[in-house]
Formats: C-alpha cells, sequence, structure tokens
C-alpha cells in the first residue's frame, strides 16, 4: 500500500471517489431501501429525505460500505436513524403546532399500514426488514444492528400482534 503524499512534514489525506459501481447500486436499491423507510416512518417525505441523506452518505463512503455483506442494509439502517432524528427535532420544535403527516402510498392493503404503525418501531423495523425488502435473519440482523436471534423474537412478537390487529381480515371459512 502506497504511503499518502506529505507536505512540510503534514500528512495530505485526498478523498477517495465512489467507485464506478455506486450508480447500479443506488439504481437497485434507492426504491426498496425508500419504501422500507416509508413503511418504517410513516412519512412519504421524510422517508424520501432520509433516503436520499444515507445514498449520499454511502456515496462519500462507498469504498468502505460496498464491502459489507449488505450494503441495503446499511443505507436502509442509516436512513431510518437520520429519519428518527429528524422527527424527533421536529416534535421538540414545534410541540404546540399540529402535525400532518403526508398520505401514505396505497402498496399494501391499508388496514396493515394502520397495524404497522401500532407497532413499536423495533417491531416494525424487523417486519419491513423481513417482509417488505425480504431480507434473511442475518441481514435483517446486521442492518439492524442486532444479534439474529434478537431479529427472530421481535418478528414473532410483531406477528403476534399483527395478527390480533388484523384478525378482522380473516376468511371466516
Amino acid at each position: 500500500m502506497a504511503t499518502p503524499p506529505r507536505y512540510d512534514g503534514i500528512e495530505v489525506v485526498v478523498a477517495r471517489t465512489a467507485q464506478p459501481d455506486f450508480p447500479s447500486f443506488y439504481q437497485e436499491n434507492y426504491k426498496s431501501v425508500t419504501r422500507a423507510i416509508v413503511a418504517t416512518v410513516r412519512d412519504v417525505d421524510l422517508a424520501a429525505e432520509a433516503t436520499d441523506e444515507a445514498m449520499a452518505r454511502a456515496y462519500a463512503n462507498w469504498f468502505k460500505v460496498e464491502r459489507y455483506d449488505n450494503p441495503a442494509g446499511w443505507v436502509y439502517r442509516v436512513g431510518v436513524n437520520w429519519a428518527i432524528s429528524a422527527q424527533r427535532r421536529r416534535n421538540r420544535t414545534s410541540k404546540y403546532q399540529s402535525q400532518s403527516v403526508t398520505e401514505l402510498p396505497h402498496l399494501v392493503e391499508p388496514d396493515l399500514y394502520r397495524a404497522l404503525g401500532a407497532l413499536d418501531s423495533k417491531l416494525r423495523s424487523v417486519v419491513v426488514c423481513r417482509y417488505l425488502l425480504d431480507w434473511t435473519t442475518e441481514q435483517t440482523a446486521e442492518a439492524l444492528a442486532i444479534r439474529p436471534g434478537t431479529v427472530k423474537s421481535r418478528l414473532h412478537r410483531a406477528l403476534e400482534q399483527l395478527t390480533n390487529q388484523l384478525s378482522h381480515l380473516k376468511d371466516p371459512a
């Protein structure tokens, strides 16, 4: 590995540019990650901003991010964390103002969106990763920085709650 250039005894750090395969990663993953963040934070505009922010961070660190087993998982986690922080800031600054959430796109049954919204965000994130993004338990664990066993237990609790909340949709036969 080459040593970094020096100028008057000061090490010069040269910024690395994104690898040429970032555009294809972006094209393949932008929509699915955005949909997953929408389902998690329940705000279309905020999810789009969060995905843009996370993709920008991935681009800036692509030399590192591309080596992850699931770079889309990293982008999802960064986006969700950014969105949750933005929601907290918004809630602190507009404590007494009414907040309107942008209407969610009807990607699935509206009752399912309501039921997902009633879940704790940790449970909701696991459901979104496993079923909306169709990630494995291991990919979900990596993306959310939790253990695979935690993914399984959260998924089990989430599915129990969803089953109870959506029991009216079951076929009576």
